[in-house]
């Protein structure tokens, strides 16, 4: 599910070489977290949320079929302090 995710997310942003996928267990489900270009961000979410929803809905899809539980959160890291 992983490199699904990569692989759907690389195609779709103008920095591929900067996107990082990282599985974490938590609570019993797995949740990907993407880290990816600060621009990139918006072209993830789309307008309204829809592009993520619909990767979420891929994963989640994929995942219940091999009986687990997945979900995908995009994780922005801190940039240096303003000056």
């Amino acid at each position: 599910m992983q490199a699904f995710l990569e692989y759907v997310v690389k195609g779709l942003v103008a920095h591929p070489e900067a996107v990082t996928v990282t599985a974490v267990e938590r609570h019993g489900a797995t949740v990907y977290e993407l880290r990816l270009d600060s621009k990139d961000v918006g072209k993830i979410i789309g307008k309204q949320g829809v592009t993520i929803n619909a990767i979420r809905s891929l994963v989640q899809a994929g995942s219940a079929k091999k009986s687990q539980r997945c979900s995908v959160e995009i994780v922005e890291d801190a940039g240096p302090p303003p000056a």
